[in-house]
């Protein structure tokens, strides 16, 4: 694990679902999650939908300016399930079945009443390309050095993330603490910015919520070091209190 840099990846969500409000994306969080856990940073997410040259253009471009790129969404078995071909164009090479990918599925679906072309298209990726495990529904995710072709069905691409842990080199997993303040973030944004700068190496994040006809804030310090991490809370904790605001050390 390389620690003394900050490692960055993409995420591309793929779907007209998406985009129509018909389906609700649950993807983005828990590929943020597994990431920070591999030591790297989700640096930004872009929404396309089902066109050939919408993924292109992202693809060639998130690829660009970060270590990885993940995709989820359209490698499935219905003619709209276009991110193989798409991705295949984007880096100039063809599309092939893979041998091991076939084999998978007919393993799976030799009980479910056999492979037919429908399925076998979930076997093809551009060529080159690694598998990554699916022991949920037979079919596999696809992996291309840093590019990583991964379901739309979220405990599926949970499932491909899991076979993945340990797998993608990164640097030293970011921590964080939350600490909870009824109070208006305006109110405190000068105290947040002062207990920032005065902590090197640590981020205070500020998130406003309405409840219960009450203001409140959660803030969450974030840092790679977590002695840094902890002095920074603390401060923070005491000069909330200081000012005689309800505050707790947890999310409200």
């Amino acid at each position: 694990m390389t620690q003394d840099r900050i490692w960055t990846a993409a995420l591309l969500v793929i779907g007209d679902e998406i985009l129509s409000g018909r389906t609700q994306d649950k993807n983005i969080a828990q590929v943020a999650r597994w990431l920070n856990l591999q030591g790297i940073r989700l640096a930004e997410v872009r929404v396309v939908g089902d066109r050939t040259e919408a993924i292109v253009e992202a693809v060639q471009q998130l690829s660009a300016r970060n270590d990885y790129l993940f995709t989820t969404g359209g490698i499935g078995p219905t003619h709209d399930d276009i991110t193989v071909d798409a991705i295949a164009e984007a880096l100039g090479v063809p599309v092939v079945i893979h041998p091991r990918a076939r084999q998978m599925l007919e393993d799976y679906y030799g009980p479910r009443g056999g492979l037919n072309e429908a399925r076998l298209r979930m076997a093809r990726v551009p060529e080159g390309a690694s598998l990554i495990e699916n022991r949920l529904s037979g079919a596999p995710g696809i992996r291309l050095g840093s590019l990583f072709l991964m379901a739309g069905v979220p405990h599926i691409a949970g499932e491909m993330l899991e076979s993945l842990s340990g797998q993608v080199e990164g640097g030293v997993p970011m921590v964080s603490r939350t600490i909870g303040c009824w109070t208006p973030e305006s109110e405190v944004a000068e105290l947040l910015s002062q207990t920032e700068a005065s902590h090197p190496g640590t981020q205070i994040g500020s998130y406003p919520f309405f409840r219960d006809g009450r203001v409140g804030a959660n803030f969450v310090v974030r840092s790679t070091d977590i002695a840094a991490l902890a002095g920074c809370a603390d401060e923070l904790l005491a000069a909330l209190g200081a000012r005689g605001l309800e505050v707790i050390d947890a999310e409200l």
